[in-house]
C-alpha cells in the first residue's frame, strides 16, 4: 500500500490527534454522569448521536452515500459488527469510569496501540520488526505482572483495547465516509436504543427529564460522541494502523492524569511496574516509527 499523500497525511494526523485528545477527556464528561446506569447512558449516545449525524448529513447532502451503503450488503455487514464493537466499547468505558476504574481503563488504552499494531501485522500484512516485536512483548510482560500482583486478569483493560482494535480495523478495511458510516452503525443501534430507554420512561426510572442538569449532558452525548468518532474514521483512512497506534497513547496519558490528579485512584506498585513497561514499550515503538518515517521521507515518500 503507497503512503498517502503529504497533504493527506497532514489532515489525518491533525483529525487523528483530535480524536484521541478529546477521548482523554471522556473521563471528566462520564464521570458527571455517574448517577445514569450505562446503558441508559448508551441509549442516549446512540439516539442522540443519529439526531445530531442526521443533521450533518443534511447539511453536507450526503444522503445519497448512506443510500449507497445501506444498498451494499457486505459493507452494510462490515458496519453492524463495527456497531457491536464500538457500541461493547462504550459500554465497558461508561461502567469503568462510574465505578471508579478510570486508571485501568487508561491501562486499556495503553495496551491499544500495540493490539493495533498486532492487528495490522495479522490482517494488512504491515511489517513488524525485531524491537517492534520486542516492545509488543513488554506490554505483555507488564500486563502479566499486574495480573500476578492483583490476582485477576484486568478484563477491563483488556476488553477496551480488543474491542477499539478490532473497530479500527475493521473500520480501516471498510473504506467507507466517516459520517454516513457512524450514522449507519448508530442507526443499526438505534431500535435497541429507543426501546431501551422507551422502557425506562414508562417505568418512570429513566433519568431525563427536560431541564435538568444531567438531561443537557445526556442530549450533549450526540455531539460529543460523534465528533471524536468523525474524526478517528476520518483520519485512519489517511494514516497506516501502525501510526494510528502510534497516537493512541494520547488519550490514555490523558485518562491516566485524570485517574490519579482528579478522581484520586490509587497507584500502586503494580500499577507502576505494569504501566512502568508498557511506557517503555510505547518507547521502543515510538522510536522505531520515526526512523522509519525519516527514512521514507528521505526516499521521497511521505510518512503515514
Amino acid at each position: 500500500m503507497p503512503p498517502p499523500p503529504p497533504r493527506g497525511a497532514a489532515a489525518g494526523l491533525a483529525s487523528t490527534l483530535a480524536a484521541y485528545v478529546s477521548w482523554g477527556l471522556f473521563p471528566v464528561y462520564f464521570h458527571a454522569l455517574a448517577p445514569v446506569p450505562p446503558l441508559e447512558v448508551l441509549g442516549h449516545r446512540v439516539l442522540w448521536s443519529l439526531l445530531f449525524l442526521a443533521l450533518l448529513l443534511s447539511a453536507l447532502a450526503r444522503w445519497r452515500t448512506v443510500a449507497e451503503l445501506l444498498a451494499t450488503p457486505r459493507r452494510l455487514g462490515t458496519l453492524a459488527l463495527t456497531a457491536l464493537l464500538i457500541s461493547s466499547n462504550w459500554v465497558i468505558f461508561i461502567w469503568a469510569v462510574g465505578n471508579g476504574h478510570v486508571l485501568e481503563s487508561s491501562l486499556g488504552y495503553f495496551i491499544n496501540p500495540l493490539v493495533s499494531v498486532l492487528l495490522g501485522v495479522a490482517f494488512l500484512g504491515e511489517p513488524l520488526s525485531r524491537r517492534q516485536l520486542g516492545a509488543v512483548l513488554l506490554a505483555a510482560a507488564g500486563v502479566l505482572a499486574l495480573v500476578v500482583a492483583a490476582g485477576r486478569i484486568p478484563w477491563i483493560s483488556l476488553a477496551l483495547a480488543i474491542t477499539f482494535g478490532l473497530y479500527g480495523l475493521f473500520r480501516k478495511r471498510a473504506a467507507v465516509d466517516a459520517v454516513a458510516g457512524l450514522f449507519v452503525e448508530t442507526l443499526v443501534l438505534a431500535p435497541l436504543a429507543a426501546l431501551w430507554i422507551a422502557r425506562l420512561a414508562r417505568a418512570g426510572t429513566g433519568h431525563f427529564v427536560p431541564g435538568t442538569g444531567l438531561s443537557w449532558l445526556l442530549a450533549a452525548s450526540g455531539a460529543i460522541t460523534a465528533l471524536p468518532l468523525i474524526w478517528f474514521a476520518s483520519g485512519v483512512q489517511r494514516l497506516r494502523l501502525s501510526t494510528v497506534g502510534l497516537l493512541q497513547y494520547v488519550a490514555p496519558t490523558l485518562q491516566f492524569a485524570c485517574a490519579v490528579l482528579l478522581f484520586g485512584e490509587r497507584f500502586t506498585g503494580a500499577h507502576a511496574l505494569a504501566f512502568g513497561c508498557i511506557w517503555v514499550s510505547l518507547a521502543v515503538y515510538s522510536s522505531e516509527a520515526l526512523q522509519a518515517a525519516r527514512r521514507l521521507e528521505a526516499g521521497g515518500g511521505a510518512p503515514g
